[in-house]
């Protein structure tokens, strides 16, 4: 909402699954950004809780600034994962032609299993091959969501205010998401 706890960690948290994939040539291959779907915190840092848990986890938090969501940072994006299920509405509002690559980033991690890796485009570590990989994961995921929707569960605890044992649980959950999508995009 505010961009400086759940979306952060998991911009930050997802960069650095792929550079664990690929090293610092992640960086040029997979662009992660994030925004909130409210502007109270423009140009913030990371709320502390937060960065403690991205550097914990092998992280960056420099240069991180808050930002509120717009429209073309939706246009421009191939996959849009959002914290809840409202996020999830408040972007497809916004664009409803983002819906298929629109997902909670529980939901996303929960069908990234029923992916046939082997159907997807090769696997090189150079820009157009990764983008062609990416885009047809999230298209596979889209396929596996069929009409459902997310899930109650899939949703991501707002940490806002609670300690860090509630960070660390917002971490590890969106681990379970970034590195499995790491390792399907970057074997």
């Amino acid at each position: 909402m505010g961009n400086i706890c759940r979306s952060p960690m998991a911009e930050r948290l997802l960069a650095r699954a792929v550079r664990d994939r690929v090293g610092e040539q992640g960086d040029q291959l997979v662009r992660s950004v994030s925004a909130g779907t409210g502007g109270w915190h423009e140009g913030e840092q990371m709320n502390p809780p937060a960065a403690r848990q991205v550097l914990a986890r092998g992280g960056g938090d420099d240069g991180f600034e808050a930002r509120k969501l717009r429209g073309d940072f939706i246009d421009e994006a191939d996959l849009i994962l959002t914290a809840t299920a409202d996020q999830y509405d408040y972007v497809v509002a916004l664009r409803p032609e983002a819906a298929a690559r629109t997902f909670v980033t529980g939901e996303f991690g929960r069908l990234l299993g029923s992916i046939d890796a082997a159907a997807l485009p090769p696997s090189e570590p150079k820009p157009d091959a990764v983008r062609a990989r990416g885009v047809a994961i999230v298209e596979a995921v889209h396929g596996a969501r069929g009409d459902s929707g997310p899930r109650p569960g899939d949703d991501l605890d707002d940490p806002w205010g609670r300690g860090d044992s509630t960070f660390q649980r917002i971490g590890d959950e969106i681990e379970d998401t970034t590195v499995p999508f790491a390792v399907l995009l970057l074997p």
